[in-house]
């Protein structure tokens, strides 16, 4: 009963990290619920994913991800931009 009640604990302490990150609530409860320590580990180790830089597609205008090398609107090649767009 004890190892049910840390299992919950733990799940909601890693759901609620993974929503303060931008990540889904219900995903990371049951990743916290059925890993207990390693899941908290996980989400605290997690980047933000709101934070991350961006930047514009010259072909088509649209934001995405600067770790993307493909614009998944138009297919565009990319090259490392100039110039970073703000983040979320």
């Amino acid at each position: 009963m004890e190892f049910v009640l840390i299992a919950i604990v733990f799940g909601l302490a890693t759901g609620a990290i993974g929503a303060m990150k931008g990540s889904s609530f219900p995903i990371w409860f049951l990743v916290g619920l059925a890993l207990p320590g390693v899941g908290i580990i996980a989400a605290l180790f997690m980047r933000r994913e709101r934070e991350e830089p961006r930047r514009t597609c010259p072909e088509c205008g649209n934001v995405l991800p600067l770790s993307d090398q493909v614009c998944m609107r138009c297919g565009h090649d990319l090259d490392f931009p100039d110039e970073v767009a703000a983040a979320r």
